[in-house]
């Protein structure tokens, strides 16, 4: 199969029901190009919480950033998934960039609506949501997760080892951002399982432990973990053991002080009636966009030149963009939304066409 690109498709669910053996190269290339655009639809909300906090530091911006930072080398690693096997990511597209507030791409949480908001509990409910596994062992209920899809995916490449190929592979360091955290070539099979091991547990940790197996420090927990501790303003941490039992009546996690950055209406502020930014407001949004976007665009140059040398320059400069979203979204967080809430503006992630 072949699926058309959007963001807006309900691309996962009809891949996941597409028979295992009728997973073939057409179906992992298709698989891997959506995994690509939900690794990408986490970076804006994660990041517009991050930059809201008005110190900069601190445990809580320390445990959002370094989530980010697992998320852009999982987005790395997946696109090395695809070109291993002939394919081309596609990133820096109209149809397949983020769309908020929209659900997830490809269908895969229909229910989940993602959206772009300063640092809250409803973020971080919504965050969490996202990184939830199938069977949290703090928390009892049970959905269908990212993780099932990488799991198709893993599946997929054990069936059609053959197509693995080590072309266009990039590599690059992200060791001081943790364990696990390097984009490395994928030329085996086993390498292959090696990058999907650390993106769904990362994420989700094990189905015995919260923490993540691949930390920057010891005692990391998986992103669901971490998310949840904020939610929830506590520490987790086990009540029992034989089996193991966790719960989140550990040390107070309190919220540090943020930018109240309102919610992004769908589309963008353009849409947001009364709030609806004037010129002034509008040029800087703008210049965040343009940023974003020269991100996404360096990135797809990336996997799509087959120069190591240049390849590496292409993420240096996606890297470049990305420290330049900071201070123009920070910028945006100081002006106040017309509406007399007290809220701000914040950054919109809107793909604009450039050079």
């Amino acid at each position: 199969m072949t699926t058309v690109l959007a963001y807006e498709s309900n691309a996962i669910v009809e891949l996941m029901e597409v028979r295992p053996v009728d997973r073939d190269e057409a179906w992992l290339k298709d698989a891997l190009q959506q995994a690509i655009m939900v690794e990408i639809a986490t970076i804006g909300p994660y990041a517009s919480a991050m930059w809201s906090i008005k110190e900069g530091s601190g445990p809580v911006y320390d445990t959002i950033r370094r989530v980010i930072f697992d998320e852009m080398s999982h987005m790395g690693l997946v696109c090395n998934m695809l070109t291993t096997i002939g394919g081309s990511p596609i990133l820096a597209d109209p149809n397949v960039a983020p769309k908020y507030e929209y659900p997830l791409p490809g269908g895969v949480r229909p229910e989940l609506t993602v959206f772009l908001e300063g640092l809250s509990k409803d973020s971080v409910e919504m965050f969490s949501e996202i990184e939830r596994p199938d069977h949290p062992v703090a928390e009892f209920e049970t959905f269908t997760s990212i993780g099932a899809f990488y799991t198709a995916v893993e599946e997929a490449f054990e069936a059609h080892q053959h197509l693995i190929r080590g072309t266009r592979q990039l590599a690059y360091s992200m060791t001081h951002h943790g364990q696990g955290n390097d984009i490395l070539p994928l030329d085996s099979i086993e390498r292959v399982r090696g990058a999907i091991e650390v993106i769904k547990e990362q994420g989700e940790g094990t189905s015995a432990s919260p923490e993540n197996p691949f930390p920057g420090k010891e005692g990391e927990l998986a992103h669901f973990y971490a998310f949840r501790e904020l939610f929830h303003g506590r520490k987790l941490v086990k009540v029992s053991e034989s089996p193991d039992m966790w719960d989140f009546t550990g040390d107070e996690v309190p919220f540090p002080p943020a930018h109240p950055m309102g919610r992004v209406p769908r589309g963008g502020w353009v849409n947001g009636g009364e709030n609806a930014p004037g010129p002034e407001v509008q040029q800087a949004l703008d210049l965040f966009n343009r940023e974003f976007s020269s991100m996404l665009r360096a990135l797809e140059k990336a996997w799509q030149t087959d120069d190591p040398n240049a390849a590496k320059a292409e993420v240096g400069k996606a890297v470049g963009h990305m420290f330049q979203m900071g201070p123009k979204a920070r910028a945006l967080m100081e002006r106040e939304l017309p509406d007399g809430s007290g809220r701000t503006y914040g950054p919109e992630f809107l793909y604009v066409e450039g050079p």
